[in-house]
């Protein structure tokens, strides 16, 4: 099963992450795939803050910045994947600062996550909300916009569940898990 929690910067999406899937899974421990390069100071911190939050729960955390396809993973209770946003603006935007392709980062980035869900009965993927104002950016960041618009679509369509955090309060968007309990 896929779990897609979107919802704005701040609007705690992943404590509900973690706490979703701690609160369902059936064995073994679950990993947490950080995805955020530690940029500056800020990113810095916002690690430190993330990995102080889930501190003590039982997760195993993997750092995966690029390549998720390639990732290692063993047999688990369940898999957190934190966060799309991060994953596809690592892709996205190269180490020589070249920007990619959007259909081809797209794709990669499916395949990555395709690869997380043979590793596991339930995959948690956090993203962020990013479409929802109405400035205008940079061309390159519109279109990062634009990639993960259309990336968190596919995602939608492939998960059972979608849920958007907002304020801290999850709000149910997608459940086909209640159509499968009824028959």
């Amino acid at each position: 099963m896929i779990h897609l929690i979107t919802g704005g910067s701040g609007s705690g999406k992943s404590a509900y992450a973690e706490d979703w899937l701690l609160a369902r899974k059936k064995s073994g421990g679950c990993i947490y795939v950080a995805t955020m390069e530690p940029y500056g100071e800020e990113g810095k911190r916002r690690i430190a803050r993330h990995q102080a939050l889930r501190a003590g729960k039982g997760f195993v955390t993997r750092e995966c910045q690029r390549d998720l396809e390639a990732l290692e993973i063993l047999p688990n209770g369940g898999i957190l994947l934190e966060c799309v946003s991060n994953l596809a603006a690592n892709e996205f935007f190269g180490r020589d600062g070249t920007q990619k392709g959007i259909q081809d980062t797209t794709e990669k980035i499916l395949e990555g996550i395709r690869h997380l869900k043979r590793h596991t009965e339930c995959l948690v993927i956090v993203t962020n909300e990013v479409c929802s104002d109405l400035c205008r950016y940079s061309a390159g960041t519109e279109a990062y916009r634009m990639l993960l618009g259309g990336l968190n679509q596919r995602l939608c369509g492939m998960a059972q569940r979608v849920t958007e955090v907002v304020y801290g309060i999850p709000v149910e968007i997608k459940n086909d898990e209640k159509i499968v309990e009824q028959f």
